[in-house]
């Protein structure tokens, strides 16, 4: 029997499951992919479907009595969070409040509410903005720039490669959420997470985790070796910045989340819960077995 697995397209994700997706870890379950954007797979988690997914971590909450954090497999780090974009020239790291300021009461595109990047948003906006923001509108976040940029919306919250090629666009980054979040918690940034059914059971988790922890040793041992599955669904990104991409959100915390990445998942959703926006975690709730 394969285990039914939904992660998304992005290079990270494709660099770190290339392995074991192609039954190159030994002893590992098989595995049947579906490729989906972080919203839809957050969506699948909430309904309970497919035994494994990649979804942000501000989905947890709602998600944690059915599904098992896994302490590896998932993205977080440093310099690597979500920034919001706009037309006009502002001071990245958001701690000017004149400047970021001037999204109070208008439109900002987010890629999803339920996302990580949508909570530290939210967080950076309670600590920095001085009135609240306007409309939040939900759409893709590759259409996102492209919004900003014609004028469609006033501000846009990005993820992913947009880091990188946010100028292409003639944008420019008005607030670093990442920036932030490190400034005021000095936590890495929790991004994207890998759960499983609790229902596989303690021995089937265990294997999951250990095949996702193999499957990104694999990828640093021989980074060739998943080349042309990354770039076949990069969604024609450049070569460049895929692997700018992958160098920024898998890293130690991709392997095992340790102290600090507990420690962050649980800041942000602690600290998500105190503002109302998610509901609180149980004590043993992160625990995957």
């Amino acid at each position: 029997m394969k285990l039914k697995i939904a992660y998304s397209p992005c290079p990270n994700d494709t660099f770190v499951f290339h392995a074991w997706a192609h039954g190159l870890v030994p002893g590992a379950p098989r595995l049947d992919v579906t490729f989906a954007d972080i919203d839809i797979t957050n969506g699948m988690a909430e309904r309970g479907e497919f035994d494994i997914l990649k979804v942000s971590y501000a989905v947890l909450p709602w998600v944690l009595d059915e599904y098992a954090l896994l302490p590896c497999g998932g993205a977080l780090g440093r310099g690597c969070g979500p920034l919001v974009l706009t037309r006009e020239p502002g001071t990245c790291g958001g701690t000017s409040q004149t400047k970021s300021g001037g999204i109070s009461g208008k439109t900002v595109a987010v890629p999803s509410e339920r996302s990580t990047a949508y909570l530290l948003f939210r967080l950076w906006a309670a600590d920095v903005l001085p009135g609240p923001v306007g409309n939040v509108v939900v759409m893709p976040f590759h259409e996102i720039m492209p919004a900003v940029r014609d004028g469609r919306v006033d501000a846009g919250l990005v993820i992913h490669e947009a880091r990188f090629t946010y100028q292409n666009y003639g944008l420019h980054c008005l607030a670093d959420m990442g920036e932030h979040w490190e400034r005021t918690t000095g936590l890495p940034i929790p991004l994207g997470a890998i759960i499983a059914k609790r229902s596989l059971g303690e021995d089937v988790l265990r294997r999951i985790a250990e095949a996702a922890r193999t499957s990104v040793l694999m990828a640093w041992d021989d980074p060739t070796a998943s080349r042309a599955y990354v770039m076949e669904h990069a969604q024609e990104m450049d070569p460049l910045v895929a692997d700018q991409h992958i160098g920024l959100y898998v890293n130690e915390f991709t392997a095992s989340l340790g102290e600090n990445g507990y420690a962050a998942v649980r800041g942000l959703l602690t600290r998500a819960a105190a503002e109302g926006l998610v509901p609180p975690l149980g004590r043993d709730a992160l625990n995957y077995v």
